[in-house]
């Protein structure tokens, strides 16, 4: 897999995925939709980590910093 998810990134989407945790977990949202506010979260915390966006691959989206 090539990185293209930067570090400043990464944080925005472990503070999205928090974002959408706390959303669902205390019912902020109907029912529904906290199963997706779920599934969000996992997707953010998985492509935070593993330092790939399949979306931004499709698009040729790069916020990874390229070494010289």
């Amino acid at each position: 897999m090539i990185k293209n998810v930067g570090s400043i990134d990464k944080i925005i989407r472990l503070i999205i995925a928090a974002v959408a945790i706390y959303a669902a977990y205390t019912g902020m949202v109907a029912s529904p939709w906290d199963y997706v506010l779920y599934v969000v979260a996992v997707i953010m915390v998985a492509t935070s980590l593993m330092g790939s966006c399949p979306l931004f691959s499709i698009f040729g989206i790069n916020s990874c910093k390229v070494k010289s």
